[in-house]
């Protein structure tokens, strides 16, 4: 196998055996709560951190809602492209974030921000806002956690100073998350999105 592919393979692996199952446990956790309670949960992140936040949106959108009568409401804040670029415009890039979530933020939601770095300014100014409503707050991060492992009532933190690695393992855990809401609402029904034809994978 080529050197760079071992090493890093190497450092996904060291990445996934220091992850803190607890914390990953609190996230299941607050999923849950914030499902039975009928709330909103808002993921958000720039760059690659973005991408996570929509993939992982999209995925409880259909793969762990799909067969339930109630279903996770879950949305990803950096989708609506032209939002995001008016009140970057108007406002300002630390803004786009926080102004739609003084839209729709209800008491019962759960606000995710995504960070590799942690200091991301619209990820933090979100967060903060959130917390000043005493909205649940979550912040999934790598390197060494920065503000938003600071400001949020729970902290998933990926620990490597790698922003590639930071990247597949936040992935990891939403995947874990899933997981685990479709075991808990789901169980082995096959009329559910528990089950998948490889044939339209």
């Amino acid at each position: 196998m080529n050197k760079n592919i071992s090493s890093y393979l190497d450092l996904v692996k060291s990445t996934i055996d220091g992850l803190d199952g607890n914390a990953i446990d609190a996230m299941i956790e607050a999923f849950a709560k914030t499902y039975e309670a009928g709330g909103n949960i808002y993921t958000m992140g720039n760059g690659g951190s973005g991408a996570s936040a929509s993939h992982a949106a999209g995925d409880f959108l259909k793969g762990a809602s799909y067969g339930l009568d109630k279903r996770f409401k879950m949305v990803c804040l950096n989708d609506n492209l032209p939002s995001m670029m008016a009140i970057a415009n108007d406002i300002g890039w630390e803004d786009i974030f926080v102004e739609p979530l003084k839209n729709f933020i209800g008491k019962n939601d759960l606000v995710i921000g995504i960070s590799g770095s942690g200091n991301s300014a619209n990820v933090v100014k979100a967060l903060t806002y959130a917390k000043e409503q005493g909205v649940s707050t979550l912040a999934m991060t790598g390197f060494k956690g920065g503000k938003i492992g600071e400001i949020a009532d729970l902290h998933v933190h990926a620990p490597v100073m790698d922003m590639e690695v930071t990247e597949d393992i936040h992935m990891v855990i939403f995947n874990i998350v899933k997981k685990a809401m479709m075991e808990r609402y789901m169980g082995d029904n096959p009329s559910m999105g528990g089950t998948y034809d490889a044939r339209v994978q």
